[in-house]
């Protein structure tokens, strides 16, 4: 079973930039896929990016296109979240999670829905002040 823990957290003013971290342990590249969530209070949680493992693929919300970068370090069994010119709306709890993946087609699809998430970290918070 994978287990995940992210950090990375922490609170900067509207335009800075912060990379998050998710290390992962009895990490099996080749079938899990890994996404970013978030969560602000009172909100839904939120798929904020994610990655497919085969190929690398990558998919984003379009709330944060142009300004986060997923990527994974396959020989530390890290996934990052790089986050540039960040906002105050982006504040919320940002989570890492995993799951088994077979079909790009059906990651492409679904990647943003946690509920196909079977692993999930603790989470990190991100506070983005104006």
């Amino acid at each position: 079973q994978v287990q995940l823990v992210e950090s990375g957290g922490g609170s900067v003013q509207a335009g800075g930039s912060l990379r998050l971290s998710c290390a992962a342990s009895a990490y099996t590249y080749s079938r899990y896929c890994m996404g970013w969530f978030r969560q602000a209070p009172g909100k839904e949680r939120e798929g904020v990016a994610a990655i497919y493992s085969d190929d690398g693929s990558t998919y984003y919300a379009d709330s944060v296109k142009g300004r986060f970068t997923i990527s994974q370090d396959n020989a530390a069994n890290t996934l990052y979240l790089q986050m540039n010119s960040l906002k105050p709306e982006d504040t919320a709890m940002y989570y890492c999670a995993a799951r088994l993946c077979f079909n790009l087609y059906v990651f492409a699809g679904t990647w943003s829905s946690a509920g196909r998430y079977n692993v999930w970290g603790q989470g990190t918070r991100v506070t983005v002040a104006k």
